[in-house]
């Protein structure tokens, strides 16, 4: 019988089997370096059960990938679906064979009293570790304002809970919220015949595909996938993309023709009067400039490396301004809009409260730089750019595991 007292010992212990977990993994093993990696529920848990049915990935099959793996059953310009993902993340952790021991959820992490490495606790048992690396990924605690309370009468979830449009009570839809979840989930239930309000705050909106190539391949080609820094502008901006459909640009004017009811930001809420900010129009015209800053960039790309990729003037067509825009709705009375839903779509927080080490700066954040912590032997992957804009993409994340696999096959 095993002694659940027992204390296991590990040189380097990974925190989470996702993406980022497994590519830690990979090249720990490229350098013969021992490791354990624990994941509290299954290989790609968040892919699995908090992911809504129709769910595409963002990126092309050629480009959202990890260690050059092809993702089987997808076409390299196509997009792969949540179920294909988790079944490629699966194959990937059994192609890199990783030391994934799963089920195992790891509820607290402090240093070891002796003051030379770290202490584990798990809901099996204590486990201690040379090194440890933090690769919980980005979306950790879903977050929702608090602005409606619980006894009104009106059934609220986050995107994250969100599956199907027939999970959803009959009635209207108010989606907060205008990144890629909600701007997909908004179209989704749009499509299934459902009346939807869009909250639409400040965002970047890109196009699917121009001159014949994906955004992604833009991104690339351009410098910005690498950039290390984000711009002031940028910091609390959404990006509004899908892979759903085939892969198509997200056009909130094309949606509204549609009938999805376009609204500002919202504000606040009382006496069942939900209020937005009178900035749809603006959002919207950030979101073309936006567009139409990428398009010039690739136009300029095109010219200087003389590529021969086919003009598309039609991409800076801008839709007419539906009624919405030029007439905005400021308050809307929730109950006589018939909005039997709320699905907040408004992005996550991190959570490290098992995290027992002084490792955090004076926002809360892991300090690091570039994935490597002041405490000797704590590393962080898979955060929101960890060392560039890529860092917490499938295709990124690698880039960041290489960096601190050598990190820590030095310190051995």
């Amino acid at each position: 019988m095993e002694d659940r007292n027992a204390v296991e010992k590990v040189e380097t212990l990974i925190i989470g089997g996702g993406q980022a977990g497994l590519a830690m993994s990979e090249q720990l093993s490229k350098r013969g370096l021992p490791h354990l990696v624990l994941e509290r529920d299954r290989i790609a848990e968040r892919w699995r059960s908090e992911r809504w049915d129709g769910l595409h990935a963002n990126g092309p099959a050629w480009h959202d990938r990890l260690s050059g793996l092809t993702i089987a059953g997808v076409d390299p310009d196509g997009f792969a679906t949540r179920d294909q993902m988790v079944d490629y993340l699966v194959a990937y952790a059994e192609r890199i064979a990783a030391p994934i021991r799963v089920g195992v959820a790891v509820t607290s992490l402090r240093r070891t009293e002796r003051g030379d490495g770290f202490r584990a606790e798990t809901s099996q048992r204590a486990i201690e570790a040379e090194n440890v690396v933090v690769a919980t990924g980005p979306f950790q605690r879903p977050v929702i304002p608090d602005l409606v309370p619980s006894d009104v009468r009106i059934v609220q979830m986050h995107s994250n809970a969100y599956r199907n449009p027939a999970q959803l009570p009959e009635g209207a839809v108010l989606v907060v919220g205008a990144g890629s979840s909600g701007a997909q989930i908004a179209d989704e239930l749009s499509r299934a015949g459902r009346r939807v309000f869009l909250s639409v705050g400040r965002h970047q909106r890109p196009p699917r595909r121009y001159r014949g190539r994906d955004v992604c391949w833009w991104l690339g080609v351009l410098g910005i996938w690498q950039a290390t820094t984000r711009g002031p502008s940028e910091k609390h901006v959404t990006i509004a993309v899908s892979g759903a459909y085939g892969g198509n640009t997200i056009d909130f004017r094309h949606l509204a023709a549609r009938g999805v009811t376009l609204l500002g930001r919202t504000e606040n809420f009382a006496n069942g009067v939900m209020r937005f900010r009178p900035d749809l129009a603006s959002n919207l015209t950030q979101g073309d400039a936006y567009q139409a800053s990428l398009l010039d960039a690739a136009d300029a790309y095109v010219a200087q490396e003389g590529l021969d990729l086919p003009e598309e003037p039609t991409a800076r067509a801008v839709a007419p301004e539906p009624a919405c825009v030029s007439d905005p709705i400021l308050g809307l009375d929730l109950q006589k809009a018939g909005i039997a839903t709320i699905i907040w779509a408004t992005g996550y927080a991190l959570d490290f409260d098992w995290l027992k080490i002084d490792c955090f700066d004076k926002r809360g954040v892991p300090a690091h730089r570039r994935g490597v912590s002041d405490v000797p032997g704590l590393y962080f992957l898979g955060l929101s750019w960890l060392s560039r804009r890529a860092s917490s993409f499938i295709f990124g994340v690698e880039y960041d595991a290489t960096y601190l696999a050598d990190h820590i096959a030095a310190r051995a």
